[in-house]
């Protein structure tokens, strides 16, 4: 076990929001091709990954794990890309399996590459796996990835998980005229299934997903859409920050959430940091910029130095995106991180 010097150093930002959890894009790769995250017609067969050595390694990263944790971080998530695309994840899990005050690793996924790595990924300390699948339609997952991948192989990497002892939860983006006819099959399904699902509100991530406030179907519609025939009931958050709104079916324990970044902002209690495949800390996940972290860790600076760095980043956080969207939809345009690079 890596030993945390103490719990003293624990930081909050500008708004009085606490820094609680880390997500770690570990690669910029992907074999899928999402329209509203890496549309195929600008990540093509030429365009230019990054390259092994711009890439964090996993000593950087559990090193900045470590020092993250002394400013409060209990929780990591690992996302790409898709991040099983990163050779060998199990053995980054281990390490920050190792790092003292990190009681929660958890990744999100696409799903593909689930059923063949999970074991030696929940061997080394994966708690947690979320599943990204926005149709259980044949026809309509091969055209929302873009690349005709099956939807049973993902419906089978999603039972292997929960088998191999994961808690397994399931991402649905609903998109307006896209695929919002899957509404109900896709709540009907994980409900017999047994795992939580999802549905979140179509977000202008980045700057290649064409989003378009039409496009968005408000979590409120497809609350009402369920309810009539599925009837639910509200419950309390887990957690400080929870970005799910939970509900319960009625008379069962079974639960579903919904991410309504769009039309119920909940940035005043946001406690995220974003470390991107190059290793740029970014505050918000509709950041316009990032601050390198790689450079200064591999030019030799101390953990204290790089504890404090993060420390004066974080104080002087003020980001609230959703917030400011919610009131005018109008003059956003600007440049945004791809989700590519930090994993949403």
């Amino acid at each position: 076990m890596i030993e945390l010097e103490s719990q003293e150093n624990k930081v909050v930002d500008s708004l009085g929001r606490p820094l609680r959890d880390l997500r770690i894009s570990v690669t910029d790769k992907c074999n899928f091709r999402c329209t509203y995250c890496m549309p195929a017609e600008l990540f093509g067969p030429d365009y230019e990954f990054l390259p092994k050595e711009k890439l964090l390694s996993f000593e950087e990263i559990t090193r900045l794990v470590q020092i993250f944790s002394r400013l409060g971080v209990e929780k990591i998530r690992l996302t790409g890309g898709e991040p099983l695309m990163r050779k060998n994840l199990d053995s980054l899990v281990g390490m920050i399996k190792q790092v003292e005050g990190i009681d929660d690793i958890a990744m999100t996924t696409n799903g593909s590459l689930l059923s063949e790595k999970v074991n030696a990924l929940k061997q080394a300390g994966l708690k947690r796996v979320t599943v990204s699948l926005d149709s259980l339609d044949v026809g309509r997952f091969g055209q929302l990835n873009g690349r005709g991948y099956q939807v049973e192989d993902i419906l089978h990497g999603i039972e292997v998980a929960a088998a191999a002892g994961l808690d397994v939860k399931v991402n649905m983006v609903v998109q307006r005229g896209i695929n919002d006819q899957d509404i109900l099959p896709m709540a009907k399904y994980f409900f017999e299934k047994g795992h939580t699902l999802r549905f979140i509100e179509f977000m202008d991530v980045g700057n290649s997903n064409g989003w378009k406030l039409d496009q968005v179907l408000p979590s409120r519609s497809i609350l009402e859409k369920i309810h009539e025939e599925m009837p639910l009931e509200p419950v309390e958050p887990n957690y400080y920050g929870e970005v799910a709104s939970r509900y319960r079916y009625k008379g069962t324990d079974k639960e579903i959430g919904f991410i309504s970044s769009v039309t119920q902002a909940f940035c005043s209690t946001c406690t995220r940091a974003r470390i991107s495949a190059e290793g740029h800390l970014y505050l918000c996940l509709f950041a316009s910029g990032g601050v390198d972290l790689r450079t200064p860790l591999r030019e030799g600076k101390t953990d204290e130095e790089m504890l404090e760095m993060i420390r004066k980043i974080w104080e002087k956080r003020e980001d609230r995106y959703s917030e400011i969207r919610l009131s005018n939809t109008t003059g956003l345009d600007r440049k945004k991180v791809e989700m590519s690079h930090i994993g949403g």
